[in-house]
């Protein structure tokens, strides 16, 4: 028995050398086959090195226990002990790697493969993995031979002889050896198939770029052809025998394990395409079908095994391809689809704990050290490497990347393939997944060297490594292009001029030399401006190309920036507030509307901060402070001109903050995401402009009172929105559709009073209209009674008669959007009631009425399409545009509004929820309507935004297409989905449409 004082003392002394469980430690110590060595300082000191001491310390218990008798334990416990070499080696494998512990355990002879420590074992190459699995007979005999050398690579690995690059050529090396001797085991299973063909196999992924991971999938190419005389048919069937026997052996599993999944699908058509192909085959793909990602793949490409002189011949083939993809007319487009689809198809719960495809992660190095290959390597030929390191290495040595740079991305990439090296080792796994337990999180930190702390030392390091590799872009792409345009110290790396361009094409930019000339006034010289720019610029370009026009936002911004720079808060702004550098990006790359709005008054600028300073940020501001402001503004001014110019100001200002916070919302950014709901942002700008609209109204009929009357009118007077405006659905290119309504003062004479309102409606139209650096507010009363024939203002009883005797059934129609927006509340408050009873008829609609809307409809859609218009693309009049949507909802309001206070509503949205609420609708139906309108709404605002003039249908320019895509969240080369969306939307619609107005329902 084990006294008190003694075994405290173990205690302890197990703790300290780093055991979690010292209590399990103490009974393996105690056991049989260690109870002579348990307190040997060298064998406790030895464990304590290891990643995870329990671990190692149980797997040697199990080795030793597996050994055939007295005597091999001894001799392997007397080689531990005595040989430093081999107890490092074997120690450390034991407390890295679960999965290498257990094949010791059922191999407990192949620690002797650890022994050999001569110069040739500490790097070996292909053929020393060759002799190593020349004794293995069949796919059984080759998975143990591939795990006895894979022990030798982990050993060298996890004792720092082999650095993380070395690891991985290794690995690469015994995967070439192994894919040769399971094509030889295929060729004796089947000799016949193997006299008629010639097979080459390709490395593609990280074996072909001698940088494989412990665990991976190895992807290759195979190419095949017929041996001289023999059937080219019948010679492609044999080989892609011999192909397919080659991945059984490599991928199956049995007790000793899957070696590894051999995958094919990198060839030509992917898994729908023949296994095996020719090489001619193979360049015809190529040259007619092939997508820019597998010209990127072929970066990668190696023979490896089976007919190497085939395999080379292959690889020189696709090689000028392969530096030719930079100029395909997609390459842009196709480069950005692949950047998106890394993190798109990463599940939303393991995006942070992702080492190879999260933000960050290494295949953000890779992507952009490849895309700067494909870019540069044209020219270069130094850059052609398959592996990423020295890629990189290359990059920098040519000046492509800062030298600085290119340190920091090494050191970065190391460190996070260390990682996962050591994460798939434990249990021989794929996966890139960081683990959440603790323990674990404390055996990969003890593994890579951190012994303080381990938990928080590797998150920390992690991170640091994760945060230098998610400005990559920047590293790579962006500053490089600074330092070729700015004013550099002597023996500072500059990109070439024709570099620079080659890599702003490569980024989308249609006019590079344009763009360098930007950059160029931008950011050469001493200032302080100039330096700030150099800061600023790397990110900046970056977020321009994200967009549909990169060359717009890098133009818009030197304007801005030369309006403004000498502005001490600008620049401070961008630099020092997050959100407003990106804002800014986003919104002058985005179209023409809102960078127009914005060099009318540069200082809008500072609506895009993450602090309101007064301001209120990007969020539009309601009716309740605009009038104010524009009130105030108003009685400023001492002319009715200078008035209405302060309120067309506001005006300007405010258009500008909501195109704005559509944009960003639309967007999205690398903070934000893109707004989800597409109907929020509908009624934000719909509602934000429609009371811009009421507050400039109301300012501008205020400054015309007060100049021509003093204080008083001789008439009340109301203006009342109508369609629309009265919908409090604007959008940024909509007129303001009005009635103007007045009623004489008691005691005024009615001529005079008739006289005074007259002149205001002219004065209000005129004085909106006046040139100016603002946008104008154009006034439309031809929704008035008898149209652009009748009066433009009328009285209470006016109107009264004229509904009363005269009015059509459209014009009823017409008043269900009417609301006061502007004058006499009061006033507008009689006109409410006066018009309820026509537009909410109590009797409802009658069959002749009905089919009186439905003959117009009909004729309007027949007769206003405009010529050579796709009706289908046609947001406002085309099937399931606008027009079907709402006149859909205003039947249903005629017929039913009388009875269903819900549907007494002059916005189309919430009369469609009342419609289906009070059972008109059904959920599907309503949706459908409702998605539809949406839709048509956001295509004319996008539209509005890109091309800064209304329009009705998608623009036929490609890059406005591009850009209104972008708005409604379709990324690069997603214009056709677009289409084919809206086309199915709207198909929909005028189906619901077909049965609601056209039909018989009640």
């Amino acid at each position: 028995m084990t006294a008190p004082g003694r075994r405290s003392s173990t205690f302890t002394r197990l703790l300290r050398h780093g055991f979690t469980d010292a209590s399990a430690a103490e009974r393996l110590l105690d056991g049989a086959e260690l109870s002579e060595v348990r307190n040997d300082p060298v064998l406790l000191e030895a464990l304590g090195r290891t990643a995870d001491p329990d671990l190692a310390l149980h797997g040697l218990v199990r080795l030793l226990e597996a050994q055939p008798g007295a005597t091999a334990r001894r001799e392997l416990l007397d080689t531990v002990i005595a040989a430093k070499p081999l107890r490092d080696r074997l120690l450390g494998v034991l407390g890295a790697s679960a999965a290498l512990a257990d094949h010791l355990a059922r191999h407990p002879r192949d620690w002797e493969a650890l022994v050999t420590y001569e110069p040739r074992d500490l790097h070996p190459g292909v053929e020393e993995f060759e002799r190593g699995l020349a004794d293995a007979d069949d796919p059984v005999a080759l998975r143990v031979s591939y795990r006895r050398c894979l022990l030798s690579i982990a050993a060298r690995d996890v004792c720092g002889t082999t650095d993380v690059a070395q690891t991985a050529a290794e690995l690469a090396d015994l995967a070439t050896a192994t894919l040769r001797a399971a094509l030889a085991l295929a060729r004796a299973d089947a000799p016949d198939d193997a006299a008629q063909c010639r097979l080459a196999v390709i490395a593609m992924g990280k074996c072909g770029g001698h940088e494989l991971n412990y665990v991976s999938d190895v992807d290759v190419i195979f190419v095949g052809e017929a041996v001289d005389g023999a059937d080219e048919g019948k010679a492609l069937r044999a080989a892609t025998k011999l192909a397919s026997h080659m991945m059984r052996i490599c991928s199956e599993t049995t007790i000793e394990g899957c070696i590894w999944p051999v995958d094919a699908n990198l060839r030509p058509e992917g898994r729908n395409g023949p296994l095996v192909r020719t090489l001619s085959s193979h360049l015809a793909y190529y040259q007619r079908w092939a997508k820019t990602w597998e010209f990127q793949a072929l970066l990668k490409a190696r023979p490896v095994a089976g007919d190497l002189t085939l395999g080379a011949e292959y690889v020189a083939a696709v090689e000028p391809l392969v530096w030719q993809a930079a100029e395909r007319e997609n390459f842009v487009t196709d480069v950005q689809k692949m950047r998106r689809r890394v993190v798109e198809n990463i599940p939303a719960a393991e995006v942070d704990r992702e080492l190879k495809l999260g933000p960050g992660g290494l295949r953000d190095v890779e992507f952009a050290v490849q895309l700067l290959q494909l870019v540069h390597g044209r020219a270069d030929a130094s850059l052609r490497s398959g592996t990423t390191l020295d890629a990189l290495k290359a990059l920098a040595a040519g000046g492509y990347v800062g030298r600085a740079d290119a340190v920091q991305l090494d050191e970065a990439y190391r460190f996070l393939r260390s990682m996962e090296h050591r994460i798939q080792l434990y249990r021989l796994r794929r996966t890139h997944l960081v683990p959440e337990a603790e323990g674990d999180q404390r055996r990969l930190g003890r593994s890579l060297g951190l012994r303080s702390d381990p938990v928080t030392e590797l998150n920390r390091e992690w991170k640091r490594h994760a945060s230098v590799v998610r400005r990559l872009h920047e590293k790579l792409f962006y500053r490089p292009l600074l330092d070729s345009v700015a004013q550099l110290a002597s023996g500072e790396t500059r990109l070439s001029t024709a570099a620079a361009r080659e890599r702003l094409v490569a980024l989308g930019y249609a006019d590079p030399a344009a763009a360098l000339r930007h950059l160029e006034a931008l950011a050469s010289g001493v200032t302080r401006k100039a330096a700030i720019q150099r800061t600023l610029l790397p990110v900046l370009l970056g977020w321009f190309a994200d967009s549909a026009d990169p060359d717009a936002g890098l133009l818009n911004f030197r304007k801005v920036s030369d309006a403004l720079g000498k502005t001490p808060w600008y620049l401070r702004l961008l630099r020092d507030e997050g959100a407003a550098a990106e804002n800014l990006a986003r919104v002058l790359s985005a179209g023409r509307l809102a960078p127009d709005l914005l060099m009318r008054a540069p200082e809008a600028v500072a609506l895009l901060g993450d602090g309101d300073g007064g301001t209120g940020g990007l969020t539009p501001r309601g009716r309740a402070h605009l009038e104010p402001e524009v009130l105030a503004a108003v009685r400023r001014a001492s002319t009715a001109e200078q008035g209405v110019t302060a309120a067309r100001g506001v005006r300007r200002r405010e258009l500008f903050r909501t195109a704005a916070a559509d944009i960003v919302g639309s967007y999205g950014t690398e903070s934000q995401p893109a707004e989800a709901d597409q109907g929020a942002l509908v009624d934000l700008v719909g509602a934000a402009v429609s009371d811009l609209t009421a507050a400039t109204l109301a300012g501008t009929l205020r400054a015309v009172v007060r100049e021509g009357w003093g204080d008083t009118l001789p008439t009340r007077f109301a203006i009342i929105g109508m369609g629309r405006f009265g919908g409090h659905e604007l959008g940024y290119g909509s007129d303001a559709d009005v009635l103007f309504v007045h009623a004489p003062r008691e005691g005024a004479d009615e001529q005079e009073a008739a006289r005074a309102a007259n002149t205001v409606v002219s004065e209000i139209r005129r004085l909106l209209q006046l040139p100016s650096a603002d946008p104008p507010l154009l006034i439309d009363a031809d929704l008035r009674p008898e149209g652009k024939s009748g009066p433009l203002v009328r009285t209470l009883p006016s109107y009264a008669a004229y509904y009363r005797r005269w009015s059509l059934g459209w014009e009823s129609q017409a008043l269900l959007r009417a609301e006061p927006v502007a004058g006499d509340e009061e006033l507008g408050r009689e006109f409410v009631e006066l018009i309820d009873p026509l537009r909410y008829p109590p009797a409802g609609l009658g069959d002749d009425a009905v089919r009186e809307i439905r003959r117009l409809k009909a004729r309007m859609e027949s007769e206003r399409m405009p010529r050579g218009a796709d009706p289908k693309l046609h947001t406002k009049l085309g099937p399931g545009g606008l027009s079907d949507v709402e006149w859909t909802v205003q039947l249903l309001q005629l017929r039913h509004g009388a009875r269903e206070p819900g549907l007494r509503t002059t916005r189309t949205r919430a009369a469609l929820a009342a419609a289906h609420a009070c059972g008109l609708l059904s959920e599907e139906d309503t949706a459908t309507l409702d998605e539809a309108w949406v839709l048509a709404t956001r295509v004319r605002n996008a539209v509005m935004l890109v091309r800064g003039r209304a329009g009705d249908t998608f623009p036929s320019d490609p890059r406005e297409l591009a850009a209104v895509g972008r708005y409604l969240g379709y990324g690069p080369g997603r214009v056709g989905d677009m289409l084919d969306d809206y086309r199915r939307t709207a198909r929909l619609a005028r189906q619901v449409v077909d049965t609601h107005f056209y039909g018989d329902r009640p």
